[in-house]
């Protein structure tokens, strides 16, 4: 970024890591098999939940320190340690590089001087969300008083991304320049009514896009790190990325030079924590400038000069604590994402733009309410896809997808309960929610190894409209496609993925002792974060472990489960989430081999270390 604050640990160059797709359910981490490519299956052991495979990039030395055989194994070479666990901000890559960023940015910079009105087209995530918010500051900030709005279709009522009804209307009440976030790069049919319009679209996206220059949108400028003429050296920045690589351009030309003044870099800096906030959430590798990005913009969410993103934090109970990528994708990211799924995404855009005080405390604390019902909705659903799934015969090893429709389910909360059968069940899942008008609209989630946007595409003759990633998308068809729509993308399924691929894989770093997981040991660890897609939590296998004591149930409905394994004199405590229906089957000073998540826990001043259970594979019958 311009003129960033010295680094004395920086690097001249960034680690780069080759990123691995990951199930939408963060399940593993398996290297993606390109369609039609011969499938080697892994061998490795088989616990309770999955089958074990180590995460061996390179020769490791048993001898080394823990953390330097993580690293190691993650295919960090001695020399990237250092630029590895401490990510600069000298590596993000120049915003230039990515086609027509700066023919973008030069007409946003423009058009805000000269008073013509922009609107910022986000889309109803938390990735589009934090995008639209970034843009807004940015503009605003090189011309507070350019009239520049935001604009969020609804969910439900209007669907992904841009339309065309909508570009119209926005032209009707003024619009010179409408800039997409997130979304359009598919958008052809809205792009030609905006130039028909007279209205200047610039469409700033990171979804996959069409193959060819001729198929993208005839839009002013399409903005994507992976445009078909882009040799941009990342190509996996979000929405949230790519906006604020399009807000550093816009910073630098406003300023005539790379370097900005003060107040400027200080906004650069701060938006960082709403870019972090679309990276973790929107799923992207945490690898290369994701990486940067998430250290540099977590460490900043706490104290956000932004009200409503400090009201957010208080309301998740985070004021005071570290935030951390896990914060984010489990209560941060559900809150705003929450509004989107059940009302309408412009209250979390307005609360991370333009809301202050008591305003910005209501808007937080009804997305905290709005995330309570929607977690009471997908319980449900879940329990009636699991129930709908298994009575079809969708989880057996003969039909390697799940594609389900229901008139009762929320079109809103489908795609959460989407990653929760594929970490279940462990194949691709679709989850479709009927309409009065005979519609069926809805999401799918995919695993390692099946591209289901790729998929989709071999489905096209059924569907009405689709889009997405490798690993998520939403779809829409008419109720008399979907019989045709179900077989064929089983059958698409069935011939690409085979009987082992529906088995989860568990991936662990390294071997260790309980005695090796002390404090400082584990603080290292730490290091390795943030955590996420192609930078997994730390996983460690135990070996010949036992139980001491018996488990037992924790949570208030007892669904979890808490333990002590113990390594000769040494004991550790772990939790396995939504595993209590392990209390009655261990029993205890049984003897097992456990994969673990070590983890610092933190309160009132003192550290110790405890373990997530990913699994176990019991040893004494």
């Amino acid at each position: 970024m311009p003129d960033p604050a010295p680094d004395h640990n920086a690097s001249p160059t960034t680690p780069r890591t080759t990123a691995s797709s990951t199930s939408a359910a963060g399940s593993s981490e398996v290297p993606a098999t390109p369609t039609g490519a011969v499938r080697v299956e892994p061998r490795g052991q088989r616990g309770l939940d999955g089958l074990w495979i180590p995460r061996i990039a390179r020769d490791v030395s048993p001898e080394a320190p823990l953390i330097d055989r993580v690293l190691q194994a993650r295919g960090v070479a001695p020399e990237q340690r250092d630029a590895f666990l401490r990510p600069s901000l000298a590596h993000l890559h120049d915003p230039s590089g990515i086609p027509h960023l700066d023919d973008a940015a030069r007409r946003m910079l423009d058009a805000a001087r000269a008073g013509e009105p922009i609107v910022i087209y986000g889309d109803y995530d938390v990735d589009g969300i934090t995008a639209t918010s970034i843009l807004y500051h940015t503009l605003h900030h090189v011309a507070p008083d350019a009239p520049v709005s935001t604009y969020v279709p609804h969910r439900i009522e209007e669907g992904y991304g841009l339309n065309a009804e909508a570009i119209r209307e926005l032209a009707d009440q003024g619009a010179r320049v409408v800039v997409s976030v997130d979304c359009g790069v598919t958008a052809r049919e809205p792009a030609r009514v905006a130039r028909e319009l007279g209205v200047d679209l610039i469409i700033t996206d990171h979804h996959n896009p069409p193959e060819s220059i001729e198929d993208l949108p005839d839009a002013f400028a399409v903005v994507h790190p992976r445009h078909p003429n882009s040799d941009y050296p990342f190509g996996d920045l979000p929405g949230a990325g790519v906006a604020y690589k399009l807000a550093w351009r816009l910073a630098t030309l406003h300023a005539g030079s790379q370097r900005v003044n003060e107040p400027t870099r200080v906004l650069l800096l701060e938006l960082l924590a709403l870019a972090a906030l679309g990276v973790v959430a929107d799923v992207v590798p945490l690898v290369d400038e994701n990486r940067v990005i998430t250290r540099h913009g977590l460490g900043r969410v706490k104290q956000s000069t932004i009200p409503g993103l400090r009201a957010l934090v208080q309301a998740c109970g985070l004021d005071g604590e570290d935030i951390s990528a896990e914060d984010v994708g489990f209560k941060i990211g559900p809150r705003l994402n929450a509004c989107g799924r059940l009302g309408h995404a412009r209250e979390a855009v307005e609360l991370l733009t333009v809301a202050r005080g008591a305003h910005a405390r209501t808007i937080a604390q009804q997305l905290s309410t709005q995330n309570d019902e929607r977690r009471r909705i997908a319980e449900h659903i879940e329990h009636d896809a699991i129930g709908l799934a298994e009575g079809a015969d969708m989880t057996t090893p003969d039909r390697r997808a799940i594609v389900l429709a229901h008139e009762g389910w929320h079109p809103g909360v489908v795609g959460i309960v989407c990653s929760r059968l594929v970490e279940r069940f462990h194949r691709p899942c679709i989850l479709l929610c009927r309409e009065a008008d005979g519609a069926c609209r809805g999401s799918g989630r995919s695993i390692d190894g099946f591209n289901l946007h790729h998929a989709l595409e071999s489905c096209a003759a059924h569907l009405d409209t689709f889009g997405g990633h490798d690993m998520a998308a939403g779809l829409r068809l008419h109720e008399d496609q979907l019989d045709g729509f179900v077989e064929r993308f089983t059958q698409i399924a069935n011939d690409r993925l085979q009987p082992g691929d529906l088995v989860r894989r568990i991936r662990f770093d390294t071997e260790v002792a309980i005695s090796e997981l002390t404090t400082p040991a584990v603080a290292q660890l730490e290091r390795v974060g943030p955590f996420g897609r192609a930078n997994p939590p730390v996983a460690v296998r135990l070996r010949g472990v036992r139980l001491l004591g018996p488990p037992t149930r924790m949570g208030a409905d007892g669904r979890h489960l808490q333990l002590k394994l113990r390594d000769g004199d040494v004991a550790i405590r772990c939790v396995a989430w939504r595993r209590g229906d392990l209390a009655d089957t261990l029993a205890p000073n049984a003897r097992t081999d456990a994969i673990v998540r070590p983890k610092l826990n933190r309160w009132n001043g003192r550290s110790r270390v405890e373990c997530e259970l990913i699994d176990l594979a019991p040893i004494d019958a």
